[in-house]
C-alpha cells in the first residue's frame, strides 16, 4: 500500500512540474530531464508512469485543465454581450500574468494555440470548445445579424492574439514596443485598450 501511495505522489509531482515546464517552454522546447528534476524524480519515471514525453503533455494539459477551468474561462451566459466580453478579456488577462498553478492553464492553452502540437486534439473538442462556442455566442451577439461563421472566428483570433502579446512577444522586446517597462498599471492600461479595441472592432465587423 505504501508503494502505491508513493507512487500517486510521484505522478502527481510529475504533473504540476510538467505544468511549469511546458507553460514556460511550450512542449518543443520543454525537457524529460528539467521536468524530473523539479519533480524530484528519477529520468525513467516519466516512461514508467506516462510512457514518453507526449502522453505526459497531453495528460498534463487535461490535468491541469480540469484543476482551474472555473478560473481560467469566464464567458458568462448571462448580461449584455459587451460586459460579456469585458470579463473574458480581463480573466484572461490576468491568467496569463498569474504565476504559480493558477496561471499555468492559460499559458499552456495560448500556448497550444500559438504553435499547435495536436497531441490535445480530443481534449480540446471536449474540454475547450464548448467555452469557445459560449465567446462565439457573445461576438456573434455584438456583430449582429448578420454575422457568419468566418467572421465569427476571425474575431475571435483577433481578441485571442491581441491577449496573449504578453506571451508570445518577449519581456525586453514588449517593453521597447510600449516604451514603458512592464508594471502592473501598464499592464491594466494594455487590458482596457484591449476591450476597447475589440468591442470597437467587432462592431465594426457588423457594418
Amino acid at each position: 500500500m505504501a508503494k502505491r501511495e508513493d507512487g500517486k505522489e510521484t505522478r502527481k509531482r510529475l504533473l504540476n512540474a510538467a505544468c511549469e515546464v511546458f507553460a514556460e517552454k511550450g512542449y518543443r522546447n520543454a525537457k524529460v530531464v528539467e521536468i524530473c528534476s523539479r519533480a524530484g524524480a528519477n529520468v525513467a519515471s516519466v516512461n514508467y508512469y506516462f510512457k514518453n514525453k507526449a502522453s505526459l503533455y497531453a495528460e498534463t494539459w487535461r490535468y491541469t485543465f480540469l484543476q482551474f477551468e472555473d478560473q481560467v474561462f469566464s464567458v458568462s451566459s448571462e448580461g449584455a454581450p459587451m460586459d460579456r466580453l469585458r470579463v473574458f478579456i480581463q480573466t484572461l488577462m490576468q491568467n496569463v500574468i498569474k504565476k504559480g498553478e493558477e496561471g499555468h492553464f492559460i499559458r499552456l492553452y495560448l500556448m497550444e494555440l500559438a504553435n499547435p502540437t495536436g497531441l490535445v486534439k480530443n481534449d480540446w473538442r471536449e474540454l475547450v470548445n464548448p467555452e469557445r462556442r459560449k465567446l462565439h455566442d457573445v461576438i456573434r451577439a455584438l456583430i449582429g445579424p448578420d454575422a457568419d461563421e468566418q467572421d465569427v472566428r476571425f474575431c475571435e483570433l483577433s481578441i485571442i492574439t491581441q491577449c496573449r502579446a504578453l506571451l508570445t512577444i518577449k519581456r525586453n522586446d514588449l517593453e521597447f514596443l510600449l516604451c514603458e517597462k512592464i508594471s502592473p498599471d501598464l499592464i491594466r492600461r494594455l487590458t482596457d485598450h484591449i476591450v476597447r479595441f475589440s468591442l470597437a472592432g467587432t462592431k465594426a465587423v457588423g457594418r
